[in-house]
């Protein structure tokens, strides 16, 4: 009753619709060999030569949140990926890919003018004083890449960045924002030279935003930018710009998930096109970070509805979906629905009014050993694992203890300790905590990480349990203390989804 997908099928989270493996956004994906996906902040792209996807991100376990190098799965249907090691590997002593360096946000594009893969990423020390950005060559799309050069992108500084080629013409661009320093905070897109080994010249500067996590998702009429604020390691509402063309201009920006949903409690990263032989699907690749435990940070991949003659674009939540990468077509997995109305609560758990929620009510007051919710009467259609969601929302009326007051920085940067928790350094939790159960077995209880959301917003938590054949399986969770007592959030319902075939 982790919140975890412990399935190897299940790990990847995309699937053709003929087999029926599911994108479960926010779960924790494994690869084949049942090892925890680690690909933080990187990029998906589908290579010819080798008929396969190729996920590059940045590599982090415990102990190693910075500078691990760079890790590499591939996938041939977006539904199983295989581990292929560190594609860029740390080198002790190295002046740039040491590692206590530095290396975020890498991104691989194909070179046809020298037939190697080049991979770029934002090249940093730990005080984030070099600001520059590093390039690693390879023969083969894994790798293992070699080390070129880091180097400052026309002069300039350099910090989150991306990348993006324009399917029409080809060309590559670096996209990167210039740093946290008054003097900075733009986001610049640069156009590569024709061997995707320099810059050549700036395109566009989107002028003081103060925005990071750039990327691009083209159409056949308009470009897309997607970036987040500025929180550090907890998620903004994402934004997007519109433009006909990479020099703009650009519109204002708008926000793409709904309101206080902080982006579906994402950063910006990647986003990946889809053109099937039926439809093209456009998906946003997003990181949910979790700042206690950066290893434990899952990711958010959803489709994007875009209307250009709106010229318009919206992230799409969805609990479980299908995608079948060869038609392009993908559909939302239906799933049977539990109330918290009709739920029992123990200790002092209860039930509380609340107009936005599912019948007015939800559960709150989960907090330590002994207070519960249980939801009884659940149907499990076999003895295997399935796909369970939990509904849930938190007010700001719980978050009294880590809430502070918004400080007074005239860019509203949060330098001030105790800040407003929607800047960086301010004091803003990022998850909730409780116990699972199911059935009594007390003896497998399982640890949910819960995210916050805002006051009246409900989002999903997923969630994978093994429940018995019939509809007497229960669910209880509870309050969590490890010599602290924790708190759960809310609960609004839970949704059950069939297993897959």
């Amino acid at each position: 009753m982790q919140l975890n997908f412990l399935w190897l099928t299940v790990a990847c989270c995309w699937a053709a619709l003929t087999t029926a493996k599911f994108i479960v956004p926010g779960a924790r994906w494994h690869d084949t060999n049942g090892n925890l996906i680690s690909a933080h902040a990187g990029s998906v792209s589908f290579d010819d030569a080798t008929g396969k996807f190729w996920w590059f991100g940045e590599y982090k376990v415990e102990g190693q949140t910075e500078g691990g190098g760079v890790s590499v799965y591939s996938s041939e249907d977006l539904a199983t990926w295989s581990y292929h090691g560190l594609a860029l590997e740390p080198i002790e002593g190295h002046p740039y890919i040491s590692p206590d360096m530095i290396i975020q946000r890498p991104k691989v594009v194909y070179s046809e003018r020298t037939s190697q893969y080049h991979m770029w990423w934002h090249a940093d020390n730990s005080s984030y004083g070099l600001l520059l950005q590093g390039l690693a060559t390879s023969p083969t799309a894994g790798g293992p890449y070699t080390f070129v050069n880091a180097s400052s992108p026309l002069g300039n500084w350099s910090q989150d960045f991306g990348l993006f080629t324009d399917y029409k013409d080809g060309r590559s661009y670096a996209l990167y924002s210039n740093g946290d320093r008054r003097e900075g905070r733009d986001v610049y897109v640069a156009s590569y030279d024709k061997d995707v080994g320099a810059l050549e010249r700036v395109v566009h500067r989107f002028d003081k935003y103060d925005l990071e996590a750039p990327c691009i998702v083209q159409t056949e009429s308009s470009y897309y930018a997607l970036m987040s604020h500025k929180t550090g390691y907890r998620p903004n509402n994402v934004v997007a710009f519109r433009a006909d063309s990479l020099a703009g201009p650009w519109s204002q920006p708008w926000i793409v998930a709904p309101l206080n949903t902080r982006g579906f409690n994402s950063q910006s990263g990647y986003t990946l096109t889809i053109r099937g032989t039926k439809t093209t699907t456009y998906l946003y690749l997003g990181d949910q970070w979790d700042s206690n435990s950066l290893w434990e940070s899952r990711y958010i991949w959803l489709p994007m509805a875009i209307d250009d003659k709106k010229k318009d674009l919206q992230i799409e939540w969805h609990d479980v979906y299908d995608l079948d990468v060869k038609t392009g077509d993908w559909k939302s997995v239906k799933g049977k629905t539990y109330f918290g109305k009709d739920a029992t609560t123990s200790g002092n758990a209860f039930k509380q009014e609340a107009n936005f929620a599912s019948d007015g009510v939800i559960l709150t007051g989960i907090y330590g050993n002994d207070s519960t919710v249980t939801f009884s009467g659940i149907e499990g259609s076999v003895q295997r694992p399935l796909r369970v969601s939990l509904k849930h929302t938190m007010t700001f009326v719980m978050l009294t203890d880590v809430y502070s007051p918004p400080d007074t920085d005239d860019m509203g940067f949060g330098d001030q300790p105790g800040g407003s928790p929607d800047r960086i350094k301010g004091a803003w939790q990022l998850r909730r905590i409780s116990s699972v159960v199911v059935n009594g077995d007390e003896a497998n209880v399982q640890t949910l990480f819960q995210r916050d959301t805002h006051k009246g917003i409900i989002l999903s938590t997923p969630l994978l349990l093994t429940l018995e054949k019939g509809s007497s399986n229960t669910i209880t969770v509870g309050g969590l203390s490890n010599g602290v007592d924790y708190k759960g959030a809310d609960l609004d319902r839970i949704v059950v989804y069939p297993p897959e075939p």
